[in-house]
């Protein structure tokens, strides 16, 4: 019994990035997407308009964890804050799907 619920739960470990990944790609398909692009390059006529920086720029990507998850909470300029309407583990999932646009 203690060995299936160790496998059961390595097993769920191994699992639970990908989920994580999945909830932040679909999280960002419906908050951010409009804004900043299926693919995060700011190549969208909303985010030429309000000049919006590529998620993969060294300008985004030289930020820390911290920095984006402020900005994704707080909000920037015409962008809302998040802050009461997405839980941390959401932000944190969407900080790591930022990082996933490097150059």
């Amino acid at each position: 019994m203690k060995r299936t619920i160790t496998l059961v739960f390595a097993a769920a470990l191994l699992v639970a990035p990908t989920l994580l990944a999945d909830d932040a790609a679909a999280l960002f398909k419906t908050k951010c997407q409009a804004c900043h692009g299926p693919n995060g390059s700011g190549d969208t006529p909303m985010a030429r308009k309000l000049a919006v920086k590529a998620f993969g720029s060294p300008d985004v990507q030289k930020q820390t964890d911290a920095q984006l998850t402020a900005t994704i909470k707080g909000g920037k300029g015409k962008m809302p804050a998040f802050t009461g309407k997405l839980t941390d583990d959401e932000i944190k999932g969407l900080v790591g799907l930022i990082r996933s646009f490097k150059k």
